[in-house]
């Protein structure tokens, strides 16, 4: 018998019933490359059937980039023309579709559509990350937080590996709160993931990624150390990482590539530290800085085209919201937070 068996289809309906709440009738798109963990393919879709919705899993060869860096191997007109028809679309495959010029399209033209960002999932996540966690507690510890965050005028980042960091909230646009619900039209993202927009050119310091930078190295062995001026990458120092990572975001010779993107925060208690950027970005405790392309949900409403995006991990985080510490660490310690982390099996 394979690993979680049983508990992989309790986390395959929760996904069918729960987060998405398909119903008779509705199709349901699973995309996937071949990079992909087939048990979580096959556990959706017959977890969508039993439900009376309809599956149809599309499978790629694996891309060579993320984003739009994903085009050129991709049969293009077929995927955009299915995504344009269903009703709901979960993405499975490891280089992620988000960004991509099908996702552009399908998100302008599919006024229905129900997208779920599950990318590079395998039954160990799922289970850890879906199948385990109570949803009605995690809910209301991010929605706690998120009110936080949106009442915060400044914010301060430090952690142990050296990263100290400030900037002010963009006030238009509120925190948005990563709870995986894909009840209603719109592109959702796994739960336990808090992301904020901050005002670009007000972020100033040094941040230290020490989890992971995915695309293009993803779990690291050494920090990557950014300097960062007015919302820019003006120095990266560090080991043979680093250097990989400048060469990557200089390599595609557009000057947003050096741009941070977005601010997260981690709170998913089942995530875990594994390479895997949609687990890893939501590591509890951790925050997340995104560089490179502007999602229009992250600054409305068209975003800033970038060739591609990448996300850098800062573990143990402690964070400070006008002078006010709500994060030590890594642990939540504001007291409304650490209730809820403890009654969520975190410390």
């Amino acid at each position: 018998m394979d690993r979680y068996e049983f508990e992989l289809g309790k986390a395959a309906e929760v996904v069918a019933t729960r987060l998405f709440r398909l119903k008779p009738e509705e199709t349901l798109v699973i995309t996937a490359d071949t990079e992909s963990d087939w048990r979580v393919i096959s556990a959706t879709a017959r977890a969508a059937f039993a439900v009376g919705a309809k599956p149809m899993v599309i499978i790629t060869a694996s891309p060579l980039g993320v984003g739009k860096a994903a085009d050129p191997l991709l049969p293009m007109a077929p995927l955009s023309a299915a995504l344009r028809e269903t009703d709901a679309w979960v993405e499975f495959n490891n280089q992620w579709l988000l960004y991509s010029t099908p996702f552009d399209i399908a998100v302008k033209e599919n006024k229905k559509l129900r997208h779920l960002c599950l990318v590079g999932m395998n039954a160990d996540m799922m289970v850890r990350c879906i199948g385990r966690v109570d949803f009605a507690i995690l809910q209301a510890f991010q929605e706690t937080l998120t009110a936080l965050i949106d009442h915060a005028k400044h914010t301060r980042i430090t952690t142990p590996s050296g990263g100290d960091v400030q900037f002010d909230h963009n006030a238009a646009i509120p925190a948005r709160c990563r709870l995986g619900y894909a009840h209603a039209p719109s592109s959702e993202m796994l739960a336990g993931q808090i992301s904020q927009t901050p005002v670009f050119e007000s972020i100033h310091g040094k941040i230290v990624f020490d989890g992971a930078t995915t695309p293009p190295c993803g779990r690291l062995e050494s920090p990557i150390e950014l300097t960062v001026e007015s919302g820019t990458i003006v120095r990266v120092t560090g080991g043979g990482q680093a250097r990989q990572f400048e060469a990557w975001i200089d390599g595609f010779g557009h000057p947003q590539m050096r741009r941070l993107a977005h601010l997260s925060y981690g709170c998913n208690p089942g995530a875990k530290l594994t390479g895997d950027i949609l687990e890893d970005e939501r590591v509890w405790g951790a925050t997340e800085w995104g560089v490179g392309n502007v999602g229009a949900s992250t600054l409305p409403p068209n975003g800033i085209p970038a060739p591609s995006h990448s996300d850098g991990i800062c573990l143990s985080s402690s964070v400070w919201l006008d002078g006010r510490q709500i994060m030590d660490r890594g642990r939540f310690v504001e007291p409304r937070l650490a209730d809820l982390a403890r009654k969520l099996g975190k410390e």
